[in-house]
């Protein structure tokens, strides 16, 4: 058992059970014993791999869609550049030396990194080094500037809560304590206004969750963006709706119980993209694309195969299996999903399509 295992134990046996939302903050963030607070998670020595660490083309082609899509905004000056858990850092340096030939976007952009990791903030200063960042906790401590932000996979690690559906009514699900180990349970059931829409999509028995953090996050860059213009690109695993149940932990690359080793495993999610863009209102939302559709129409399959000409032997084999990985249906193409924030009467970045 864990050290973070044995405090929650002995919180909920003195105050009850908790929701998944406040296991997930707890396990992710605990300032002592947190997930994103104690370690570097990426790589092969760590828990998981993002798409920025599988290939540069992610970020490269990330990128120059932003950069097209400030270019078509009338190229604001200055501007915040953002990422959102920019990871290692590694997809904003892509992102920096495929638009240095940009006219005008590097004097422009002030670059600002949103991230609660020490151990992170480190490798972005040393990955990112000569580019100046300055690194914020949330997106409000972000100058009021026009907004290009680009986030990947870091709404699928936002706190959940998770509901079943019995009736017209609902039921949370909890994390208990039974024999002196952490497990699920069930709260009472009651009606929630907030779930009042998904009776008509749901039957008996269906889980749903819901991201309070998630919406609020959304809510916060439809508003920047709304007064001072702008776009968000957001890459993540998810779908237009939740239904089912998707939490998850990920330990040295393989899944495992969710509440086995808290603090010691990646926890996630998968992100509901509709609730996103419900949440961004006033500013519009492209439509939910698959990632691998998203980077062939910016080009990804010429960028490898210009990549390959210099490469041979072990390095062109791992080439060419980073491009499958980033765009086949079978592993990363459709289970991730692309989906932009933008202004109402301006058309989405490139790579994306309005929603219908």
């Amino acid at each position: 058992m864990t050290d973070l295992a044995r405090i929650l134990v002995r919180q909920i046996e003195a105050m009850g059970p908790i929701s998944v939302a406040e296991y997930m903050a707890a396990c992710l963030l605990h300032p002592r014993h947190g997930y994103y607070t104690t370690r570097d998670p990426l790589g092969v020595a760590g828990d998981f791999t993002t798409a920025p660490e599988i290939s540069q083309m992610f970020g490269e082609l990330l990128g120059l869609a932003l950069a097209q899509a400030w270019l078509d905004r009338g190229a604001p000056a200055p501007f915040a550049l953002v990422e959102l858990g920019p990871g290692r850092g590694t997809l904003m340096a892509d992102l920096l030396r495929a638009t240095r030939a940009v006219p005008g976007f590097h004097e422009a952009a002030r670059l600002h990194l949103v991230e609660i990791s020490p151990a992170l903030r480190a490798a972005q200063a040393e990955t990112l080094a000569g580019h100046d960042p300055s690194f914020c906790d949330t997106l409000d401590q972000v100058p009021d500037l026009p907004l290009f932000l680009i986030a990947n996979e870091v709404f699928d690690a936002l706190p959940v809560r998770q509901f079943l559906r019995h009736g017209n009514d609902w039921r949370e699900r909890l994390v208990g304590v039974s024999e002196g180990r952490l497990g699920f349970a069930l709260g009472g059931q009651a009606p929630l206004e907030e779930l009042a829409h998904r009776l008509d999509d749901t039957s008996e028995g269906d889980l749903v969750e819901t991201s309070g953090a998630a919406t609020a996050l959304a809510t916060g860059i439809g508003h920047r963006i709304a007064g001072r213009g702008g776009v968000a690109i957001l890459c993540d695993y998810g779908s237009e709706t939740s239904l089912g149940d998707t939490f998850q932990a990920v330990r040295r690359h393989e899944k495992e119980d969710p509440l086995a080793n808290p603090g010691a495993a990646d926890l996630t999610a998968h992100v509901d993209f509709g609730a996103l863009a419900r949440a961004a209102v006033p500013v519009a939302a492209s439509a939910v694309t698959p990632q691998g559709v998203f980077l062939e129409r910016l080009g990804i399959t010429a960028r490898a195969q210009a990549l390959a000409r210099n490469l041979t032997g072990d390095a062109l084999d791992a080439h060419v299996a980073a491009h499958r990985r980033l765009t086949h249906p079978e592993e990363m193409g459709t289970l991730f999903k692309v989906m932009s924030l933008h202004g109402p009467s301006t058309r989405p970045p490139p790579g994306l399509e309005t929603a219908p």
